[in-house]
């Protein structure tokens, strides 16, 4: 068996930083990135509710035509998941930079965004759980098999980044075959971890996942010790790494 050179690169434009991992470096990706961004600021500056909102938007055609793709996938996902749709724009940046990768020829590509990871691969690889301050924490990994790609992986927590959330949820994993939709649905279940006990709180994250099964795989729920998961995710392996939010990658 041929296995492929991989090599890794990060990629830091403004708020976006994120780390690629690829058998194929196209070094016109950050421009491709850096078209999305003035595309989504364009459009923001025109319609300034996108940005604000924490409600679902519809955007509509204008006089120019079809609005920008990043604008379109984040209003979908922003609806799917009932939230606002820049609760989706890390995962739709992975999205749309796997796409770029993947018609430019690459067969194994790995987009991390601050945790809001699009991947689609010819190898098995491992993606780390990293839950703050829960025992769990570096502890687990997700082994995703190459043929259940391309998947988004997002991850939304209440107590690790700067990401608003309105619940205290250590991490919040969704699994879904976008990024985009995953991330907006990991954001929206996490604002549900409600409650002053640990498996409370759980328990309200995963009641209202159940409102989005139909959109995505499955999800595990991590508040401190607690634990939950709904639907099907990619088999739980020990890991020997403290990773962070979203990182990867035991091959």
């Amino acid at each position: 068996m041929i296995v492929n050179r991989i090599t890794r690169e990060r990629i830091k434009i403004g708020e976006t930083d994120l780390v690629l991992k690829t058998d194929l470096m196209k070094h016109e990706l950050p421009n491709f990135i850096l078209k999305q961004r003035f595309e989504l600021k364009s459009y923001i500056r025109e319609n300034p509710d996108f940005l604000n909102s924490f409600e679902p938007v519809i955007v509509e055609k204008k006089n120019n035509g079809e609005p920008p793709l990043i604008v379109s996938l984040m209003a979908r996902a922003g609806r799917r998941g009932e939230v606002g749709p820049m609760a989706a724009v890390a995962g739709t940046i992975s999205q749309l930079s796997m796409g770029f990768m993947i018609e430019n020829g690459a067969k194994y590509v790995i987009v991390d965004n601050g945790g809001d990871v699009a991947l689609q691969t010819d190898q098995d690889v491992v993606v780390g759980l990293y839950a703050g301050e829960s025992s769990l924490s570096g502890e687990l990994g997700f082994k995703i098999k190459f043929g259940k790609t391309p998947m988004g992986v997002c991850t939304s927590s209440g107590t690790v980044g700067h990401s608003i959330s309105f619940g205290r949820s250590d991490s919040v994993t969704v699994f879904a075959d976008e990024a985009s939709i995953a991330d907006a649905l990991a954001t929206s279940i996490a604002n549900n971890a409600l409650g002053k006990k640990d498996h409370d709180a759980v328990q309200k994250s995963l009641e209202r996942a159940e409102d989005f099964r139909k959109f995505m795989q499955g999800v595990l729920v991590v508040v401190g010790e607690s634990a939950g998961t709904l639907g099907k995710i990619p088999k739980l392996v020990q890991t020997n790494k403290k990773v962070v939010l979203g990182d990867l990658f035991e091959i």
